[in-house]
């Protein structure tokens, strides 16, 4: 349980992952560093300095209490307060604060305060206010004693170089090895891009580059890529020969069936023109979105143009309004095989159905094309299997009805996927009937 909520907050691209590896180590590395440099090296230096101070406090405290009155005093300190570099001074009892005076944020001031009020015992009040000066208030016999010395006799000074100097190499550091980890995630990135371009039929300018591993992947890819497109090169014209093989021997039972009786011949030539009909669905089928290349296309537009064939085809098919671009960009699409896809999708529509209704639905990552209708529907357990090529749901949809051979389906989920998206089916709340979408990627 754990681990998956610590995977919702690691990053997700190899990239982010790679930076992760990179800084958390040199971070901890610092921390570590500055709390080791500050426990083990700053505190015990500061207190042995403090300690030092401690003991000139004291003897100053001795003198300015035995010397008859504040002036003598004074005088007596002078060679003292020379030696030291401080400056001494009587104030009145009323001004001298209560509390030592110190930030927060001050490391070294607590240190100071702790030693020299243990050693000091007639220390009242210390100040660290100012950046490079302490104020201490002695009582003596003669009145309160304010002392100014340079904080360099009770601290280390500028203790953070070493750690401003640590932390500033380390980002340094960090900063080059980023920028050639990131130059080694390049190729890595292309090939990514490669294959994903590729997945959506379109083959992009690649060459292998970078360390031997991902020249390897990025050579087995154009390899891999190489075989599929000769397949599909060779698949096209195997089946181009097929459908010439397969429409001379039926065109010359069509001119046979043509010289019988009507009425004999009647069920041979429904025989014939279903067999020429499933030639044809499957020859589209297996040309998915061959032969077509992908181009800048106005999603919309092609919608409307679509929906237009088919009204002035006769066909009960309504574009819905409203549903227009929100976004101005055009659309990477091949329109002829969007095209097929729709047109099979609102073909099984209104065979199924009394109307069928288009839409689109445009964001700036998707595109999505649906195509609702009023008729049984598709039960959710058996939308998989719908999608299978010469798959036929005959308790959901009416065979009889005339419907055809189960490729329709299969070749709008093939287009969907060659454009790197989906087909998905769903239950229309407008119409009562099935939903099919197909959502594109831009």
């Amino acid at each position: 349980m754990t681990r998956k909520r610590l995977k919702h907050y690691l990053p997700r691209s190899l990239m982010g992952r790679a930076a992760m590896i990179l800084f958390v180590p040199i971070i901890t590395l610092q921390i570590i560093i500055s709390i080791h440099f500050i426990q083990n090296h700053l505190e015990d230096v500061t207190r042995q300095m403090s300690d030092n101070t401690g003991q000139a406090l004291r003897e100053i405290e001795y003198i300015a209490s035995f010397a008859p009155g504040q002036h003598a005093a004074l005088e007596q300190l002078e060679p003292v307060m020379a030696a030291l570099g401080m400056e001494a001074a009587f104030l009145d009892t009323d001004t001298v604060p209560d509390d030592d005076a110190m930030t927060w944020w001050d490391f070294s001031a607590h240190i100071i305060s702790n030693a020299l009020q243990r050693d000091v015992p007639g220390l009242r009040h210390l100040s660290f206010l100012e950046p490079r000066t302490v104020i201490a208030v002695l009582a003596t016999t003669n009145g309160p004693l304010e002392l100014r010395f340079n904080r360099r006799l009770v601290a280390v000074v500028a203790p953070h170089q070493l750690i401003v100097t640590t932390l500033f190499f380390g980002a340094l550091m960090a900063a080059i090895a980023y920028a050639y980890l990131r130059n080694q995630m390049r190729p890595i990135k292309q090939l990514s891009q490669a294959a994903e371009a590729f997945g959506r039929g379109q083959s992009v300018i690649y060459h292998p580059s970078g360390a031997t591993e991902v020249r390897a992947a990025g050579a087995a890819f154009l390899a891999m890529r190489a075989r599929i497109e000769r397949h599909i090169e060779q698949r096209t014209l195997i089946l181009s020969g097929v459908s010439h093989d397969l429409r001379t021997p039926l065109t010359r039972l069509k001119l046979g069936l043509a010289m019988l009786d009507e009425d004999d011949a009647g069920p041979l030539v429904s025989d014939v023109e279903e067999m020429e009909r499933l030639i044809d669905e499957f020859l589209a089928f297996s040309r998915g979105a061959a032969g077509t290349e992908a181009e800048k296309v106005d999603a919309h537009a092609l919608l409307a143009r679509i929906a237009g064939d088919a009204c002035r085809a006769g066909l009960p098919v309504t574009l819905r309004d409203g549903q227009a671009s929100t976004s101005e960009r055009e659309t990477m699409l091949r329109p002829a095989a969007i095209r097929r896809a729709v047109e099979n999708l609102m073909g099984n529509a209104v065979r199924y159905g009394a109307r069928a209704e288009l839409s689109i639905e445009e964001s700036d990552r998707n595109v999505t094309f649906r195509v609702e209708d009023d008729g049984p529907g598709i039960p959710p357990e058996q939308r998989s299997r719908a999608l299978m090529p010469f798959s036929r749901l005959d308790p959901s949809r009416n065979q009889n009805s005339g419907g055809g051979v189960g490729l329709g389906l299969a070749i709008a989920a093939d287009i969907a996927r060659v454009h790197g998206g989906r087909l998905q089916l769903g239950d229309s709340e407008r119409l009562g009937g099935l939903k099919a979408e197909i959502v594109v990627p831009r």
